[in-house]
């Protein structure tokens, strides 16, 4: 029987060969062992896959179609859901979504969906295969702010149903979190990211770029000046958090957001680039998500001895089981239940070191995870030279402070219903920039429910 076959495993570069350069870690399945994954699947009458997905990707039928050899077939299938299914397939956190739902993890592992995706977008790439295809014009026009996934998605829902959508971008390169945030080893910026964005201008998405909506522009302006009918902010959660102790005003202090920016947008990947960034030798990366799994390997991929300090335990890092497996193969030292106090400086005003206090669980809090404690009298020290805060995100105001009406929540996000209408009219918002920092599989459902919004909204203008 099918759930007999046990999963496919996926080929990965050697850890210490990998732990030294910035090729991507996962090679992805090929033809061979994508049938036969794909043979696993139990094709379920009501499959709990497609309701745990946030975009809704028709995940037997695509998966039946790659077991039958088909790839064309499944690329089909899966490009009436998603515009990023090479990202998608390497990026989302699928163990708690599509696959955290499959019915053959319940006794065993689940069919490998992100992996079978992966497969059949970067298939369709490698054979210069597009799908998509934008509907005849119908006059209107969609103004999308950033081009991250909430706004690719919402910009390519809009153009396959006739619109003519402008995507803004304040940064030089397209993409958001795509191109700045997530590391070269787990997504190729320009054999994956540039490839599926030139998806999106194919179906007659223009995209602007250096474009600060706020100051280059305002929402107002696009509304009332520019001629577009609504607007869509999907801008992101780019302003980082620091913990507010003392010391963080030293050199060498950074957050995650910064510094996995200059590592992605100015290449430091690339030997060929003298990129502006200071790693040292010994780096301590603060926080347990895949932002600061990400900034440590890449610490580590630089040059440094790297270390996460996270003040819970292990089993409640919330990054992906998959990053922690990754990053601890590769040498990185996890410092658990351990929370920093201070950052120490020499006389320079340099980072020489960070004092932490060791930490117990107690009751669990508002989010279901056990509260850490204090241990009384159990500082210590950890020498570095570098320390990164990867503490979470939030929206920048720009956008909420120059655009009147606008409703923002205490933590600064936009408020928005289900549907991304906010409280202005012809205004929407999805992604991190109303639920603050979270995955690009939920940002990319954000994108596609406001674009179904904005059409309804805009039919409803012309009744």
């Amino acid at each position: 029987m099918a759930n007999k076959i046990p999963r496919v495993p996926v080929r990965e570069q050697d850890p210490k060969v990998r732990a030294a350069n910035f090729d991507e870690v996962c090679y992805g399945y090929n033809a061979e062992e994508a049938r036969l994954e794909a043979s696993r699947c139990l094709n379920c009458k009501k499959p709990r896959c497609v309701e745990s997905c946030p975009v809704s990707i028709q995940i037997p039928q695509f998966i039946a179609r790659v077991a039958e050899g088909d790839f064309e077939g499944a690329a089909r299938i899966i490009a009436e859901d998603s515009s990023l299914p090479s990202v998608c397939g390497r990026v989302c956190p699928q163990e708690t979504q599509c696959e955290g739902s499959c019915i053959l993890g319940i006794k065993g592992e689940p069919v490998a969906i992100g992996k079978l995706e992966r497969f059949v977008g970067d298939w369709s790439i490698e054979n210069g295969k597009r799908f998509a295809e934008a509907a005849a014009p119908n006059g209107r026009k969609v103004a999308v702010v950033g081009s991250g996934p909430s706004g690719l998605a919402c910009a390519a829902d809009l153009a396959k149903m006739g619109y003519e959508v402008t995507i803004f971008e304040a940064l030089h390169k397209v993409g958001g979190v795509l191109e700045y945030g997530i590391p070269e080893f787990r997504l190729p910026k320009q054999k994956i990211v540039a490839e599926e964005v030139e998806n999106v201008r194919r179906l007659g998405v223009r995209i602007e770029t250096d474009a600060i909506i706020g100051r280059t522009v305002t929402v107002d302006q696009l509304l009332d000046e520019e001629g577009y009918g609504a607007v869509f902010i999907g801008s992101g959660a780019g302003l980082p958090r620091f913990m507010g102790i003392p010391g963080e005003n030293l050199n060498g202090v950074v957050s995650a957001n910064e510094f996995l920016t200059r590592a992605n947008l100015m290449k430091a990947y690339d030997d060929r680039y003298d990129t502006p960034i200071y790693v040292g030798q010994r780096v301590v990366v603060v926080g347990g998500g895949n932002v600061a799994m990400d900034a440590v390997r890449t610490a580590k991929r630089l040059g440094a001895e790297a270390f996460i300090v996270y003040r819970r335990s292990e089993a409640e890092l919330p990054a992906r089981t998959e990053e922690v497996h990754h990053a601890k193969e590769e040498g990185i030292d996890f410092r658990m239940l351990t929370n920093p106090v201070e950052v120490l400086g020499d006389e320079k005003g340099w980072v020489r070191g960070i004092r932490c206090i060791r930490m117990e669980l107690g009751e669990p809090d508002a989010s279901g995870r056990r509260s850490p404690v204090e241990i009384p009298g159990s500082e210590f020290e950890i020498a570095c030279d570098v320390v990164i805060m990867a503490l979470g995100t939030s929206p920048n105001p720009l956008i909420a402070s120059t655009t009147r009406g606008l409703e923002t929540n205490r933590k600064g996000c936009i408020v928005a219903d289900e549907n991304g209408q906010t409280s202005r009219e012809g205004i929407f918002a999805g992604g991190d920039t109303v639920t603050g920092a979270a995955t690009v599989i939920l940002a990319m459902g954000a994108g596609r429910k406001a674009a179904r919004a904005i059409d309804a909204y805009l039919r409803s203008k012309t009744k």
